[in-house]
């Protein structure tokens, strides 16, 4: 896992490539990242500037280089980046890792989260030794909900008051997905 967190890998899925993250992404970030709707149910901020977003993208890059969760660019095949996905909260001692994405409105319900988050599970399952993985969103958030089901994810459970975000204790929904659940599956 920790060359996978040192060396982001670059997925490609049938419509997708998942590479890692440049400071030449930030006007697309601050695209989606400034969008209230995107942004409604996350947990970080709408982007007020494109400050904003370069901040996130040190902080991505940052990652990269000591070895630390971070996030990639969800970009179509020979097309723009549409989003990116991030992983987080990784316990070597208890092999999960969370996943979190976002993804610009105007390619919102065409599965390309679903198959963002897919590449990623599987890639994950293939180069590392995580048993978990896992993901959450407030319970308002039926998309977020919806992808993680359609990417193999079982709901868990509601973690009551579990996250403090946007100045209130928010409710999480918990889905994961072990090891065993993704090899039974027809993933391969």
């Amino acid at each position: 896992m920790q060359t996978i967190l040192s060396h982001p890998p670059t997925i490609e899925t049938e419509r997708l490539v998942l590479r890692p993250l440049t400071m030449a992404d930030d006007e697309v970030i601050y695209a989606y990242g400034s969008d209230p709707e995107v942004t409604k149910y996350v947990i970080f901020e709408t982007h007020r500037s494109i400050e904003d977003s370069r901040s996130f993208l040190r902080t991505a890059l940052e990652g990269y280089s000591n070895g630390s969760p971070s996030s990639l660019a969800i970009e179509l095949k020979n097309g723009p980046l549409i989003g990116t996905i991030g992983y987080f909260n990784w316990s070597n001692d208890h092999k999960r890792i969370e996943i979190g994405y976002a993804l610009s409105r105007s390619h919102w319900n065409m599965g390309y989260v679903t198959e963002a988050a897919r590449g990623l599970i599987g890639f994950m399952f293939a180069h590392s030794d995580l048993i978990r993985i896992q993901a959450s969103c407030v319970p308002e958030n039926l998309g977020s909900a919806r992808v993680m089901e359609k990417a193999g994810m079982k709901f868990e459970g509601l973690l009551r008051k579990s996250v403090f975000a946007k100045g209130e204790h928010r409710d999480m929904k918990i889905y994961s997905i072990i090891r065993y659940d993704w090899e039974r599956q027809d993933n391969h």
